[in-house]
């Protein structure tokens, strides 16, 4: 016997029926995850990835800060998921908290989006997972889950203006009146710019430079003295400031909590 057309037919026919269904199944789960409504009553936040930090801004809460995420935790029985829109100012970057969400890329002038549900409160620690120049794994970032009652304290405290200690107001003017305007924020100064983290509640951060170091007194002045000493090729100039205005600067700086 040479051939059978019904069994050539079986073996063409049902591995076909087979290829459809998993075809129909896998476009609609990714039709489900890509164009998912945003869930109610998320925490919105947007995402900007610079080189080589990180923008977090809460835009229905007023709130800039940088390379340390805040979300509540998300209880199953009353889910708070965090919305985030995902954003690049320069190049690509990649998005990514292993414990949290899979990596998600920031493409310049291409919105992409993701969301958070956590369950458990901690510290969970993640990064830049994009080559996105020379300090690419240095562009840390650290991601708090809070409880409830945290995160609102936590929104109550970046909701406050700077503070204004007029002892250190020699600090102030040598922030207004030198370069670092030109790349920070700190609410009530006339320092807006952008193209650095926002410093409005800087000490209420534990690290500078996206993760290279603690945030301490000693480490913030090597990082406006000589940022190189903690991360090289960051984009971060040294000031070369006289030690008496240093000294001023990171004073004045120590009181944005």
């Amino acid at each position: 016997m040479y051939g059978s057309t019904q069994i050539e037919l079986a073996w063409t026919v049902i591995p076909i029926l087979i290829v459809a269904v998993l075809f129909a199944a896998t476009a609609q789960i990714i039709h489900a995850i890509q164009d998912a409504p945003e869930p109610k009553g998320a925490v919105e936040v947007t995402a900007i990835g610079h080189q080589f930090w990180w923008e977090f801004r809460y835009p229905t809460l007023g709130i800039v800060t940088a390379n340390e995420l805040h979300v509540p935790v998300s209880d199953p029985a009353h889910p708070t998921p965090t919305f985030l829109k995902l954003l690049s100012a320069d190049t690509d970057h990649s998005f990514w908290v292993p414990q949290l969400a899979g990596k998600t890329d920031l493409i310049p002038n291409h919105p992409n989006e993701t969301w958070l549900d956590p369950h458990e409160t901690g510290l969970f620690l993640g990064q830049c997972a994009q080559y996105c120049g020379t300090q690419h794994a240095k562009m840390l970032l650290r991601a708090y889950v809070d409880s409830p009652e945290d995160f609102k304290a936590w929104v109550h405290e970046q909701q406050q203006p700077a503070n204004q200690d007029e002892r250190e107001a020699a600090g102030r003017h040598v922030f207004e009146s030198t370069a670092c305007l030109n790349c920070h924020a700190i609410n009530g100064t006339n320092g807006t710019g952008r193209f650095g983290p926002d410093l409005t509640h800087l000490m209420s951060r534990r690290t500078l430079a996206a993760g290279a170091a603690e945030n301490t007194p000693e480490n913030l002045r090597l990082w406006i003295q000589n940022p190189d000493a903690i991360k090289t090729g960051s984009l971060m100039p040294a000031m070369k400031l006289s030690d008496t205005d240093l000294d001023a600067l990171v004073r004045y700086l120590e009181t944005l909590r």
